[in-house]
């Protein structure tokens, strides 16, 4: 046993974010993958569920809803907590946390939020640091990084901070779009993950209510030009080295990759895809670039389309905490690789304390 005694990991879920039930989901997965056989020599965990309001539950209570004995959907504000006390954090108890693993999607936890708050607990965690959380989540500062690099993309506008009551504002826009992209377009807000908040927009009639769906999340916006692809996705682990996975394809029967296909449909997994390998090396290369451009290690997955019609490489976006549900193509990409899910979660303790 490595350090000569059990390493106590802090796995941290929930959150006040539009993927909650998604990080539950996955915390569920890495839970039962750290007290698998091979692994409960090595560790123990203390779970902290994080309810929709933000406020922390204790030990025994995160863990209920890990295992299934505790709703967490009809948690309400909690009462254990004193409202009144300034420190949120009171009465949780974490000082014999050994590792940190944040499994916070979205907004407050994937954005570098989660990470902030941990650095002072002088522990290590499990991902990446503040910065490469905060570039990865944010859309539009990862394809500005990536469009300076060279990075082959799809071309975009960013609209940012605009407001969208102003109706002369929304027609200036409107003719931007119509102006500079093809259709189909993508709206994105800037900061939001599992697709949330995006639409696809197949004509002008169709702008304004995506930017407004978009602009509900988020006042940054990113409009994408639609292409006929392929979704390519690639694992990226480790620190000052890192290693790539298998390359894998994702096969979906709805007009575009949405929340529901991630999570619902039985989406056509394909790993390895299937691809040249010339283009295989090429993505792993890219994956690898990019990570390091926006100071991103750890763990990530790193998705890309391939151009239906060129077999062009275009590096879509970086995500620094991917899902870990029974659908999740980030620890499918590993097991295809070598590594199952209790020797993944190993691997990322290992790879956080610099074994």
């Amino acid at each position: 046993m490595i350090g000569g005694k059990k390493k106590c990991i802090g796995l941290i879920f929930g959150g006040n974010s539009n993927e909650h039930e998604v990080s539950i989901s996955s915390a569920k997965t890495v839970f039962q993958a750290f007290k698998s056989e091979i692994n409960k020599e090595r560790f123990t965990v203390k779970a902290f569920y994080i309810n929709k309001y933000g406020d922390w539950l204790d030990s025994d209570s995160s863990e209920k809803i890990l295992i299934g004995e505790r709703e967490n959907n009809n948690a309400k504000k909690q009462e254990l907590l004193n409202q009144e006390k300034i420190n949120f954090l009171d009465g949780i108890e974490f000082k014999n946390v050994d590792v940190w693993f944040p499994l916070l999607h979205g907004m407050n936890g994937e954005d570098g939020s989660i990470h902030g708050l941990l650095r002072f607990t002088k522990k290590p965690l499990v991902g990446c640091g503040i910065l490469g959380s905060a570039l990865g989540m944010d859309k539009i500062l990862m394809k500005t990084i990536f469009s300076n690099l060279k990075l082959p993309q799809v071309n975009y506008l960013v609209f940012q901070n605009k407001d969208l009551n102003d109706k002369e504002v929304k027609k200036k826009l409107l003719n931007e779009i119509l102006k500079k992209l093809n259709f189909p377009v993508f709206v994105k807000p800037s900061n939001s993950g599992s697709s949330l908040g995006i639409s696809k927009v197949i004509n002008d009639s169709e702008i304004l209510p995506a930017l407004e769906k978009a602009w509900e999340i988020d006042p940054r916006i990113l409009i994408e030009e639609g292409l006929e692809v392929r979704e390519i996705e690639c694992g990226i682990i480790g620190n000052s080295r890192f290693l790539a996975s298998e390359i894998g394809e994702v096969s979906y029967e709805s007009d575009w990759y949405d929340y529901d296909s991630k999570y619902y449909s039985k989406n056509k997994i394909i790993i390895p895809a299937e691809i040249d390998s010339k283009i295989t090396k090429e993505i792993k290369e890219i994956a690898i670039k990019s990570c390091r451009a926006l100071n991103i290690f750890g763990f990530a997955r790193v998705d890309f389309f391939l151009e239906k019609s060129s077999n062009k490489i275009l590096l879509n976006e970086i995500n620094t905490i991917p899902g870990f549900t029974k659908n999740s193509m980030f620890p499918m990409l590993w097991k295809a690789s070598g590594l199952k899910i209790e020797q993944l979660v190993a691997k990322l303790v290992d790879i956080s304390l610099g074994l």
